[in-house]
Formats: structure tokens, C-alpha cells, sequence
């Protein structure tokens, strides 16, 4: 017996996500990012919980550059390149089933690298979390233009591409979550090279910042700094509910 669920994730509203029998895992490659599609939704009712842990802790905003190498590479844009903030270790974390994972850094694209529906966000930010043994798991945030939220401070002022990182005191890390923590999950890869599988991927629903710190990380990537959208080869997206 299949029954119907209405669920809303990121900037529109996934609905009718239709419960079918399981399918086969795929061989196939498993690459991010993804588009999140009626079709390949699934409400798993026993998938264990992601508890977040977020403390307070002064981020150090630097800019990645993935052209070093090249002359003129402080006055391009790499399409791999971005915005990235590092925290004070063990000021934020996360547990999945008994396994804990630290938050290490977090960074955004433009537009979102995961869609809905075939839809972008204007931005995406990802919460890069490491295990013990080294295991990913990344938070997925779409951010939308509305009310100014925690993500507006981080992003108050970009690190060049060559130069001093910018100190930024004091971010209540679990601000920069939307309130409601339900989440959909599957499993992916890096979305940079060199693209490495075995990543866990929780998408989270949207975080609001304003038009004008939209627009102005739009102007630092003028032609965006996201991976196109990748294959599912048979994968199916998770949704928990407790």
C-alpha cells in the first residue's frame, strides 16, 4: 500500500513524494550535487537521528584558491574557489548513529548545488563535518532573501583572494541552522576535485540572508562556483521523521 506525503524542503515545497518498494543500490557512480526529485524521495521512518551540537566560536574567513599556480590567478575566479570559515576546534559537532563528527569548516556556492525540483537557491552553504577516522558528513543550507539571520555577520566581509584572512568574534554557530532541523539525506561525494565518494549529505530546509549579502557574493563569482547537478544512478533521498 503506497500513501501520500507532503514534505517541504529548501525553497519550494516537495510534494506528493510517492512510497514505493525499495530499490536495488546502484553500482553506479554516486557524485554531488543532486536534484531532489519526487520520485526519489523516500520517508524512512527508523533512520537514526543527526544531533547537533553548535557552541559559539570566532570563524576565520579565507578565501580558497584553487589557481595558485597561475599568474594571473589573483585576479581570476576558479570555478572551485569560494568563501571558506574555520571554527575553534570542538566548538561544534554532530552525532549519527553513536558517531560523532566535528565540524571543521563551512563555505558557499552560487548558485545552490542542489536543487528542487530543478530549482536553484540563490546560495547554498555547506557544513563540512569529519569523523575519527576521517568519515564526511556535509550539512546543505539554501539561503534565501528575506530577514537578515547569523550567515549576513559571517558574510559582512570577504577575505581577497590573496591576502589576510578576516576575523569574525563571537558566531553562535547553531544560528547559522534553520530552527527546523528536519533534514533529507543521501549518500554523495566532494563536489570539488577530487570529487571522493563515501560522503553523507543531510539537506537542510532554507536560511534566510539579505538581498544585499546575495548580491555582493554574487559579484565576487560573477559566473557562480557551483558543480552542475550530478546523476542519482538509482539513489533514493531520506527523510527522517520522529
Amino acid at each position: 500500500m503506497s500513501r501520500r506525503t507532503v514534505i517541504v524542503l529548501g525553497p519550494l515545497s516537495v510534494a506528493t513524494a510517492m512510497l514505493s518498494a525499495p530499490v536495488a543500490q546502484s553500482r553506479l557512480a554516486q557524485q554531488s550535487p543532486i536534484d531532489v526529485t519526487r520520485e526519489s524521495i523516500r520517508v524512512e521512518p527508523g533512520l537514526p537521528r543527526l544531533r547537533i551540537f553548535y557552541g559559539r566560536s570566532d570563524v576565520e574567513i579565507e578565501y580558497i584558491r584553487k589557481d595558485s599556480a597561475s599568474p594571473t590567478g589573483c585576479t581570476t575566479r576558479h570555478h572551485e574557489e569560494t568563501e571558506e570559515g574555520t571554527v575553534a576546534r570542538g566548538s561544534g559537532y554532530v552525532t549519527l548513529a553513536g558517531t560523532r563528527y566535528d565540524l571543521v569548516q563551512f563555505h558557499f556556492h552560487t548558485p545552490s548545488e542542489h536543487t528542487f525540483e530543478g530549482r536553484h537557491a540563490p546560495l547554498e552553504m555547506h557544513l563540512v563535518h569529519s569523523s575519527a577516522t576521517g568519515k564526511l558528513l556535509v550539512i546543505g543550507v539554501p539561503l534565501v532573501p528575506g530577514p537578515p539571520s547569523a550567515v549576513d555577520k559571517v558574510l559582512a566581509k570577504f577575505a581577497p583572494e590573496c591576502g589576510e584572512p578576516v576575523h569574525v568574534p563571537a558566531i553562535d554557530l547553531n544560528a547559522l541552522l534553520p530552527a527546523d532541523r528536519t533534514t533529507a539525506r543521501y549518500n554523495g561525494s566532494l563536489t570539488t576535485a577530487p570529487f571522493a565518494e563515501g560522503v553523507q549529505w543531510f539537506l537542510a530546509k532554507e536560511k534566510t540572508v539579505t538581498k544585499a549579502t546575495i548580491n555582493r557574493f554574487r559579484s565576487l563569482f560573477p559566473h557562480g562556483n557551483a558543480r552542475p547537478t550530478q546523476p542519482l544512478n538509482g539513489r533514493r533521498v531520506q527523510i527522517e521523521r520522529w
